[in-house]
């Protein structure tokens, strides 16, 4: 805490007095009169409260660079107590508890009872009228609506009251009010404009200022700075002025200077940084900052040493009746204290870092900004870290700047907080200021609101409040009175651990701090204990007891165990809870999870002793077991615990109480091994428990021999080696402890062998895995080899597959690189015999993949090869015959190895190919294999024909006969010469072959048989086949598409047309005897069918026409489309030859048609009849197809009505044509029209010469008086004698001079090439539109008088055709001619002509006589 004198007078005034206890006012000393009836806010406001405190504005001094940090400051604050209204109490209440994170009540609120009624009593008694501003130093004073000043001092007495309500008259309401830093001087700003000084020592009136700021205008603001002789003020204009007080000979002055003016954008706030005591040799006091918001933007300047404006900042996008906000605060940063301005405006608070740097300068940084969901009227620092805010809706909002966390909210409505309009509007001086000034002065306050030393006054109509942030204490407190237990101790540990916000009054050293928040948490604890036991319902269910209890006791555990006072945990709370039954029951119930998670892992006796009882007493053995293997049992009864646990079957319990207790590992062996031996050595099944005791030995000895404790955590180091000697030990006892005459030789190892063989040598091969270089441990591993070799082999007791499992771990052991054991020659080549066994099918697999890796690290070499491959051919490992057969070259031999195993057959073609491929191996060898593979292609094909086709195509591109004539089947050589000559996505690059042509002639036959559907593709794909021979092929198959392409290939277009045409006619006859088949079923005696029967035969028949009409439809589209081709060729009669079979054969069924179906056919045919006509307009005369028709029996005998469809039709497309003509013939004349009347426009247009003189021979171009001279003008304007223009050589050299092509010298020139019409038609503005020869007409006076100019030519020549092409390439998108071209042709297939009018859905829009065609006008190019 500073030691400042000011600081250490005012904590003592504080401990003497105590505002809540003034009772009176002292109305004589201002000449207020009595009043006998109190007002109702002030008979409010003395009602009684809960708790009293004296009240003191803390100084600056107290805001030290120690104590700028919340987290170390040690002073308490000395704010007045809570209001004692009790729906401020219960709002607090709820707003704390909606907080996620405990922040508890941050914020004191308090009214200032004395200020607050003196403030009504002075508006009653002398008409002070109603408070407008109020500002906070060592002392408040309030300034009121009639102009008067009340000053109270820290008692809340009412020291001065300054002014006079004449004075009021004159000047208006006060609007503004300053104290300086010493609290000598005040300065008050008045609503028409005036500014006053006051001295508070003695309440004189020192200066009245009214000509400081332009007059008409409100005071918004006035603010002392650092400098006592320096203050600034605000006007309603939105200007800044600095009054710079001076004495002189006793005469006082001040001197005004506008530091912003309002026409550049009106402020509405300034803020000057107040330095505080300690800090005021801090660098930045010298430049005496003052930060000013205008309607768009901040600024910060500094008044000193020279006015100097050092940063501007935009707001961005704001809503313009948000009020902008300034907050000075020196927040500590990396050890260095600067000061940091918060603004805002709207619901965002920005933060800038301002510092001195090095040079001199200032340097301001911007920080994190905070967003908030609500509209801020008012900003405030209360310390270093945490601000409070006031939104538009009247809630105050404690915010944590670092974390940007709301802390506490509170509701404002009570304080009826007073808002500045009236002067932000300038109502008093006629409300001369801006709309924007006037509607962010809807909510402006900033007059209500001061803040001083951490502690914030807020000012009401009728009252004064002040918020004060609490100290931790009062904090936790508050939550206790609360009975907010949990809450409590949640704050309390934020604070333990320094992670809580907004903390006052704790120490800055860590332990210090932790220790004094811990008592408090152990007192909390003591309380919560007591209050849970006092408030446990007494009667009713147990169950209500058991919840109420589970609420409380695991917080008290959990907290106990964060501070780490078991001794308080298991002592006093202990003993307190155990008094109830219920929550002695919870408190150790409760103690499992902490155990299991190794937060607690010690008990006292006394509490192990009751843990155990509970849990077994209640049949929770499990949990019990759960607790046991992770608590320290050192302290416990061993063999009461291990009685309770054996007779449980918690032998994991058992093992971890021996092992941790005694460290004993063999005794919990030897107990498990006397329970599951006897059943084992009698042959009787094992029980489900015996079975469990059983896989808990495997895993304990596969633990101990590990290095592990069991069940979790390791072995001490120091007794590893120990306890795997004395596990090894103990299995190759050869009797047990107890044994009796009949037992057999190493009962352990037997015991475990016959429980589960294979597990128990997973066991020992694990445990073998870490014996590198151990000679004792390698020494034990064959020692138990040995007695496994004696105890298993040739023993009736084992069944081969359990002396197979022994042998596959032999193996396996002596394939590893570092092999060690030694076993026999004969045992060997019983292990070799057993794992090539023929008769034994269980794990086949794994014995191949055993031997395997034995053979690998040479473990089989003393064994004869020859005899092996015997062996592992009976066996079918082809694994192992393929490595013997490598080792020998016999690589022949492994493609049977590859074809005859079932799990590797596909590999085969991989293996080919890479030996055939790859360099290493002799030629020979490669024939060989090579011979085999062609031996065993037909296995290969049909294993896979794809791959098998690859690999001929690669390795066997000359045996492609043999291998076909090989293959007996003809579908594996369909297949294989699909893959060979078909290309699919996912074949080789190099697979597709050019075979000779009777080779693709045999696909296509085999493709007719077998796949069909795929035979037209190759044919197009291909083209190394015989036409004629194919064609034999296709027609044997009666193949009508793939025959009708050939023949069309081969030039007879008329011969694939009648081939598809008799294709179409089946099945139009098949589709018209459906149709008859459909209608003729009817059957007068048929009674007996059902109607269920009778639909779905219905159905059938609809399906069957269905596909019918599908394949008629996909008939007559093959042969529209080859019709189509065929026509582009052929002249009109052949045209006819093609077109009219083919409407004739759709035409002809029609009249066939009979039964229930006919009509549905009859539509669907006349449609595809309609597709025919629409299709053959295009290229047979409209009369012709309709002179036909008509001779049609089905239409020339019927009526008008049966033709209107196909009339309709035609003359749609008549329309259609006819329309489009007229639009393209009107498209063409209109762009003609329009390029031609532009380029005459263009060539028409008068030229203006930039001078009067000729760009070559500079003379004026009236030049000789005797003879007229031509002169030529450029569009470029450049002007030129043509005798000039003919010496340069810019002329094209034409022998005519009437047709002789200019281009300008100078443009030529400049662009490095020199006239002629070879310049490129891009040579810029010196091709003249149009060139113009003037004849200078001496003779005429009057032409000459006038300077008048003569046009003697205006021809287009080949200049000007240039200058035409040019004009053409201005418009560069196609013409609409073209693009209504390349319509037709894109749509040229489906030609809206002659559309069905049967279907609505399908009619064209040309049958609107109102036909539009929406054109665009042409686009415009500059002149």
């Amino acid at each position: 805490m500073s030691d400042s004198p000011d600081a250490g007078s005012l904590v003592s005034a504080s401990s003497q007095l105590n505002l809540m206890e003034i009772d009176a006012i002292d109305d004589k000393e201002f000449d207020i009169p009595q009043v006998d009836t109190p007002p109702t806010l002030e008979s409010i406001l003395n009602e009684p409260e809960d708790e009293e405190e004296p009240f003191v504005l803390e100084d600056t001094c107290l805001l030290n660079t120690e104590n700028i940090d919340a987290h170390s400051c040690e002073t308490s604050s000395l704010a007045s107590s809570d209001s004692g209204d009790p729906a401020h109490l219960k709002r607090r209440k709820r707003t704390v508890e909606m907080n996620t994170t405990v922040h508890g009540s941050v914020l004191r609120h308090s009214l200032l009872k004395g200020i607050s009624a003196q403030i009504v009593s002075a508006a009653d008694k002398v008409d002070a009228g109603l408070p407008t501003a109020i500002t906070v130093s060592g002392v408040i004073a309030v300034g009121t609506s009639h102009g008067l000043a009340l000053v109270f001092d820290v008692n809340q007495a009412l020291r001065l009251c300054l002014g006079t309500t004449a004075t009021g008259a004159e000047f208006g309401a006060v609007s503004a009010l300053s104290i300086n830093h010493d609290c000598s001087r005040l300065l008050c700003g008045f609503a028409k404009g005036q500014i006053t000084m006051w001295d508070l020592a003695n309440g004189k009136l020192l200066r009245t200022i009214t000509d400081a700021h332009p007059p008409g205008t409100a005071i918004l603001h006035v603010k002392f700075t650092d400098d006592p002789t320096l203050a600034v003020c605000n006007d309603s204009g939105g200007s800044v002025f600095e009054l710079a007080f001076r004495r002189v000979m006793g005469m006082r002055s001040c001197d005004s200077r506008c530091l912003f003016s309002g026409s550049k954008g009106e402020v509405c706030c300034i803020e000057p940084l107040y330095t505080p005591p300690d800090l005021k040799e801090h660098p930045i006091t010298h430049y005496s900052l003052l930060a000013m918001a205008s309607l768009t933007k901040i600024l910060v300047i500094g008044l000193k040493p020279s006015l100097k404006v050092w940063m501007t900042f935009p707001y961005g996008k704001s809503d313009p009746s948000s009020v902008p906000q300034l907050a000075w605060q020196f927040v500590p940063v990396q050890k260095v204290v600067n000061p940091v301005l918060a603004f805002c405006r709207g619901n965002s608070v920005h933060f800038l870092l301002v510092k001195k740097e090095d040079s001199g300068t200032i340097h301001v940084i911007k920080q994190r900004q905070l967003s908030l969901n609500s509209d801020i009227i008012n900003l405030s620092w209360i310390n270093s870290r945490t601000l409070v805010l006031v939104d538009s809706h009247e809630k105050l909002q404690v915010v944590d700047r670092p974390s940007q966390e709301v802390l506490e909210t509170l509701d404002l409505d009570q304080v009826q907080l007073v808002y500045n309009s009236r002067h932000f509007k300038s109502l008093a001086t006629g409300g001369n200021v801006s709309q924007a000034l006037a509607l962010v002065g809807e909510k402006a306050c900033y007059q209500s609101v001061s803040s001083y030393a951490g502690q914030i006054v807020y000012l009401g109509t009728k009252s004064a409040h002040i918020m004060t942030l609490r100290n931790w204490r009062e904090r936790v407190d508050c939550l206790l009175k609360q009975e907010r237990f949990v809450e409590a101790l949640s704050l309390a540990w934020s604070f333990h651990e320094g992670t809580a916000k907004a903390v006052l009054g704790l120490f800055g050293d860590p332990a210090k701090r932790k220790g004094v928040v811990a008592d408090k948490m152990v007192e909390i604890l003591f309380q919560f204990a007591e209050r849970s036991l006092k408030k446990c319902p007494e009667h009713g269910k147990i169950q209500l007891m058991e919840q109420h209890f589970q609420e409380v006791v695991p917080v008290m555990v959990d907290y106990c165990l964060l501070l780490q006072r078991t001794d308080l945990l298991f002592n006093q709370i202990y003993g307190r809870l155990a008094e109830n039954v219920v929550a002695r029951g919870v408190f150790l119930e409760s103690l499992e999870s902490y155990i299991i998670s190794e937060r607690l892992g010690h008990l006292t006796t006394a509490v192990m002793k009751d843990l155990l009882a509970h849990y077994h007493g209640n049949g929770m053995m499990d949990s019990l077991e759960s607790c046991i293997v992770h608590l320290d049992v050192t302290s416990l009864d061993i063999q009461q615990v291990v009685q309770m646990c054996w007779e449980n079957q918690l032998y994991d319990a058992v093992i971890y109480v021996f092992n941790s207790g005694i460290n004993e590992y063999i005794t919990p062996m030897e107990k498990l091994f006397a329970v599951i031996g006897p059943p084992l050595r009698e042959g009787r099944a094992l029980t489900d428990e015996q079975v469990t005791m059983g896989n808990k030995l495997l895993v304990y000895i596969s633990c101990c021999l590990a290095g592990r404790a069991y069940p979790l955590g390791d072995i001490p180091e120091d007794l590893v080696p120990q306890v795997k000697n004395q596990v090894f030990e103990f299995l190759i006892r050869l009797h047990s402890s107890e044994s009796g005459d009949e037992e057999e030789v190493f009962p352990f190892i037997r015991t475990l062998l016959h429980f589960d063989t294979r597990e128990f040598l997973n066991v020992l091969a694990l445990t073998f895995e870490d014996f590198k270089n151990d000679k004792q441990a390698l020494e034990y591993q064959q020692r138990i080899v040995d007695i496994l070799l004696q105890v298993m082999v040739d023993n009736s007791d084992f069944t081969p597959s359990q002396v197979g499992g022994l042998f596959t771990f032999l193996a396996r052991q002596m394939a590893k690189p570092d092999n060690t054991l030694f076993v026999n020659r004969k045992l060997f080549d019983q292990v070799l015999e057993f794992l090539c066994s023929p008769d034994d099918d269980s794990r086949h697999t794994e014995r191949q993949q055993v031997l395997l890796e034995l053979l690998q690290v040479g473990g089989a070499v003393q064994f004869d090869e020859g005899r092996l491959l015997v062996l592992a051919e009976k066996a079918e490992f082809y694994q192992i015959c393929e490595f013997l057969y490598e080792k020998t070259h016999l690589y022949d031999k492994i493609i049977d190895c590859y074809l005859r195993d079932p799990l590797r057959k596909d590999e085969i073609f991989s293996y080919i190919h890479n030996l055939l491929s790859m360099p290493g191996y002799s030629t020979e060898e490669k024939n060989t294999v090579w011979v085999k593979a062609l031996q065993h292609v037909q296995e290969l094909v049909t294993l896979d024909p794809s791959k098998s086709a690859d690999l001929v195509a690669c390795h066997f591109p000359e045996e492609v006969r043999p291998i076909i004539s090989q293959l007996q089947n003809d579908r594996l050589v369909f297949q294989f010469l699909g893959c060979l000559l078909e290309t699919s996505e996912g074949s080789h690059p190099g697979a597709v072959l050019s075979l000779e042509p009777d080779l693709h002639e045999l696909h296509v036959g085999l493709l007719c048989r077998f796949a069909p559907l795929r035979l037209l593709d190759f044919l197009q794909s291909s083209q190394q086949y015989r036409l004629e021979e194919t064609l034999q092929i296709t027609q044997q198959h009666h193949h009508s598409e793939a025959t009708a392409y050939l023949l069309e290939r081969k030039g007879d277009a008329h011969g694939a047309f009648t081939v598809l045409l008799k294709t179409l006619n089946e099945k139009l006859t098949l589709l018209t005897a459906e149709n008859q088949g459909g209608g003729g079923g009817e059957d007068g005696g048929g009674e007996g069918i059902r109607e269920g029967e009778e639909e779905e035969e219905e159905d059938e028949e609809e399906r069957k026409s269905e596909s019918s009409l599908s394949r008629v439809e996909d008939s007559l589209n093959d042969i529209i489309a080859l019709c189509h081709r065929s026509s582009q060729n052929l002249n009109q009669q052949q045209r006819e030859v093609l077109w009219f079979p083919l409407l004739e054969a759709m035409m002809d069924p029609q009249k066939l048609l009979k039964g229930p179906n006919a009509k549905q056919t009859s539509e669907a045919l006349k449609e595809l009849t309609m597709k025919v006509l629409n299709s053959m307009s295009s290229f047979i005369p409209l009369p012709a197809i309709i002179q036909r028709i008509l001779q049609d029996p089905v239409y020339g005998k019927g009526k008008l009505a049966e033709i209107q469809g196909l009339i309709l039709g035609m003359l749609e497309t008549f329309n259609y044509e006819q329309t489009l003509l007229e639009t393209t013939t009107s498209l063409l004349n209109h762009d003609l029209h329009w390029s031609l009347a532009h380029l005459r426009a263009a060539v028409t247009r008068g030229l203006h010469p930039r001078q009067d003189h000729c760009n070559i021979c500079l003379q004026q171009y009236k030049r000789r008086q005797d003879s007229p001279d031509e002169i030529i003008i450029f569009s470029c304007g450049h002007l030129y004698h043509c005798q000039c223009l003919q010496r340069k050589g810019s002329g094209s050299g034409l022998i005519s001079d009437r047709s002789q092509g200019w281009s300008c010298y100078k443009c030529s020139s400049n662009q490095g090439g020199r006239g002629g019409v070879d310049t490129e038609p891009g040579s810029g503005r010196s091709a003249s539109l149009a060139q113009t020869r003037v004849t200078s007409a001496l003779r005429e006076t009057a032409a000459e008088a006038h300077g008048k100019k003569v046009f003697v030519e205006a021809a287009l020549d080949p200049q000007q055709t240039q200058s035409w092409d040019q004009l053409r390439c201005l418009y560069r998108g196609p013409s609409r001619l073209a693009i209504l071209s390349e319509l037709s042709h894109c749509h040229g297939n489906e030609k809206p002509g002659l559309v069905n009018t049967a279907q609505p859905g399908t009619a064209s829009i040309f049958h609107n006589e109102t036909f539009p065609l929406k054109l665009s006008p042409p686009p415009m190019v500059e002149e």
